[in-house]
């Protein structure tokens, strides 16, 4: 029955019977212990308390009871007035007693008895006051009527009182004898529910223990085995409980780690001749490696050869550069001339035209004084001999005219040749300031050419450079690459090696039905003679 539950419902259920138990018990001792501490609370206070006030009623009665008799029987006045207040402090320490008793007492049987008390206490305290008026009235007989009347009341109280007090006595004797006999009937009670607890705890922890010891054998028999690599052991699982579910699992871990190492030892087989394949592979790859690397090295000096002769084109163009800005600067300078050159041959052309046209107003003088000169020759013709003087004169002044026609007009042919050669000079200087201004501007786009030309070389320099790095980083990047490739290949030496370890390891464990034990090193020796031929 224990096998069908589970191991928390099964230790659940031992330690809940006995917690059970152990709280009835725990609940009995309370119980017991409560009654115990009710009864000697009620000893302790209601039973020993009324005890004592019937004892201080009784004490007063008789203290009073000797205060009277004398009091009576007293002769001296002082004497009994002391007596008498005496009597008075008793008798209200009595009345307080009584009530308290009144509060105290139950039960009928207590009850009748206080009622006795009370009775005979009102019979002798009626009587008592008779005679205590016939004494204050002086009557002599006072001595006799208190032994013959007073004292048998007074015996009679004191009598019920005592009986009172036996009865309290009982009581407090019986509520005594109650707790104890409490206590003793829970000392039984109590040692009768530990034992019953102890045996069946020891029960139940046997049951229990044996209930999931056993399980648990079996399951360490079956990782025992597991442990030594037998893989075909099997246990039949039973119950349904944590140690059957365990032994279960077992069970499943038990096949699957079975299909695990056969896998396991499928996959190691070929991760020893994919190994071996990576190995070869990695020689050649290392091989070919060396071979870029050792061609990137020769591409490198190349680069090395073209940079410095980019670089050094790249200084020419500067310095062609430079040259070119300096022709420009020249060429400028000297279209500026030759635009001065050019207005100075315009000023020239200007003047040689005025002065052809003062040329021209001489030679109208001279004609007209040629023809002044006629006239004067003529009209001193007429006068005869009065006029010859002046007709010398007036010769002298037409050969002078003539003379200075003459030198007018051959001063104007020279100034005419001298204007169209100005004009020649003027219409080449013209030439020369537009071929001036072509060479200044043909100069400023060979300047800027060359410029672009420079910039370019340094741009193409600076590439240059670049691919110099790129190609260094590349033979970099080759060594690393040739260096990995070993480290690869010593890897894969190594895996190689710890595949047949692995097929070894994997080889030690026994499954059912398949005896290939001994498949594997020869599985991992076949790819290293691949290698070895390699």
């Amino acid at each position: 029955m224990l096998r069908t539950l589970r191991v928390g419902p099964r230790l659940g259920l031992g330690f809940g019977l006995i917690l059970l138990i152990t709280a009835l018990t725990a609940g009995i001792g309370i119980w017991r212990i409560q009654t115990l501490a009710a009864d000697s609370e009620r000893v302790s206070t209601v039973e020993m308390e009324r005890q004592a006030q019937v004892e201080r009623w009784a004490a007063g009665l008789r203290l009073n009871w000797v205060r009277t008799e004398a009091f009576l029987k007293a002769i001296d006045r002082e004497y009994m007035d002391q007596l008498n207040a005496s009597t008075d402090a008793t008798t209200r320490d009595i009345e307080q007693a009584v009530q308290r008793v009144h509060t105290l007492v139950t039960g009928d049987t207590g009850k009748n008895l206080l009622a006795n008390v009370d009775a005979a206490q009102t019979t002798y305290t009626q009587r008592l006051a008779e005679i205590r008026e016939l004494h204050r009235g002086g009557e002599p007989n006072v001595p006799s009527l208190v032994d013959k009347d007073l004292r048998p009341l007074a015996d009679k109280t004191l009598a019920a009182l005592d009986a009172l007090r036996q009865h309290m006595a009982q009581l407090l004797n019986a509520s005594q004898q109650r707790s104890s006999s409490v206590a003793q009937a829970s000392k039984w009670i109590l040692g009768a529910c530990a034992l019953a607890a102890i045996a069946l705890g020891l029960a139940l922890a046997a049951l229990v223990t044996r209930s999931i010891v056993q399980p648990v054998q079996r399951s360490r028999q079956l990782a025992q085995a597991i442990a030594q690599g037998d893989l075909a052991h099997t246990l039949e699982a039973t119950g349904r409980d944590e140690p059957g579910q365990l032994l279960e699992a077992l069970g499943a871990m038990q096949q699957h780690l079975a299909g695990i190492v056969s896998d396991v030892r499928r996959g190691a087989e070929g991760v020893a001749s994919a190994s071996a394949e990576i190995a070869h592979g990695n020689s050649d790859l290392s091989a070919r490696t060396e071979q870029q690397a050792s061609a990137l090295e020769e591409t490198s000096a190349s680069m090395e050869e073209l940079n410095s002769t980019v670089r050094q084109n790249a200084d020419n163009a500067r310095a062609a550069n430079q040259l070119a800005l300096d022709a420009r600067t020249v060429a400028t300078q000297g279209g500026e001339v030759v635009a001065e050159v050019v207005r100075t041959m315009k000023g020239i052309n200007d003047s040689s035209r005025k002065i052809a046209d003062i040329i021209g107003v001489i030679d109208s003088i001279a004609f007209q004084t040629n023809i002044l000169a006629l006239n004067a020759a003529v009209e001193a013709a007429r006068a005869g001999e009065q006029g010859r003087g002046f007709a010398v004169v007036a010769s002298e002044v037409r050969s002078l005219a003539g003379r200075s026609a003459d030198a007018a007009k051959e001063i104007k042919s020279l100034i005419g040749a001298s204007v169209e050669r100005v004009e020649a000079g003027s219409a080449l200087v013209d030439r020369a300031g537009h071929t001036m201004s072509e060479v200044v501007q043909a100069i400023g786009r060979v300047t800027d050419i060359v410029s672009e030309i420079s910039a370019a070389s340094q741009e193409q320099s600076q590439g240059v450079a670049q691919v110099g790095e790129a190609i260094t980083q590349m033979d970099q990047a080759t060594q690393q690459n040739a260096a990995l490739v070993e480290q690869s290949a010593a890897a894969a030496e190594g895996l190689k090696a710890q595949a047949a370890q692995l097929v070894n390891a994997v080889a030690v464990f026994r499954l059912s039905g398949a005896p290939q034990a001994a498949r594997p090193a020869l599985a991992a020796a076949e790819p290293a003679r691949q290698i070895a031929q390699t």
